[in-house]
């Protein structure tokens, strides 16, 4: 499988990639725990079939010390005892945030007031951005068929 254009080479995509790393940048320097971070961009990059960021996330979270156990087991969260109660209620954001086509009325209020009992305000706005950033990289790479397999932990910096 090869991209249907050389999108990181590219001088406009590498202008507009800037823009959307500094947005990942600020929410990677959050306050929002770095394991939710990660759980939450390969749930959403799963979601979207984007396998790209899937190989990404899952290598980089194994790098951080993720279990397999837990990597295995994110697509089927809600039949795994491996998370926490915070952690399935940013996977639960993260699902209905990136499905809200899918989903008709967006977000509910319960997977809301969920995330809300885990997460302060600053957390709440980094969790959000993460949705709408993961979402952004997401549809970029499957439009171009970025192909997936050849990434390596901190390829990007």
């Amino acid at each position: 499988m090869e991209s249907r254009l050389n999108y990181f080479g590219h001088p406009l995509a590498g202008k507009v990639l800037k823009h959307i790393n500094s947005a990942n940048k600020a929410v990677a320097d959050s306050t929002l725990s770095p394991t939710v971070q990660e759980l939450v961009k390969i749930r959403a990059s799963q979601i979207n079939g984007c396998g790209f960021c899937t190989d990404m996330h899952t290598k980089d979270a194994a790098h951080a010390g993720e279990t397999v156990q837990r990597l295995n087991l994110v697509a089927a969260w809600r039949e795994a005892k491996v998370f926490t109660e915070a952690e399935r209620a940013a996977l639960e954001l993260a699902e209905q945030g990136t499905r809200i086509a899918d989903a008709a009325g967006g977000v509910t209020d319960e997977a809301w007031a969920d995330a809300a009992k885990h997460f302060d305000e600053d957390q709440l706005i980094a969790l959000i951005s993460l949705i709408a950033v993961i979402n952004a990289y997401n549809r970029i790479n499957v439009i171009n068929q970025q192909p997936a397999g050849d990434y390596q932990p901190g390829q990007f910096g």
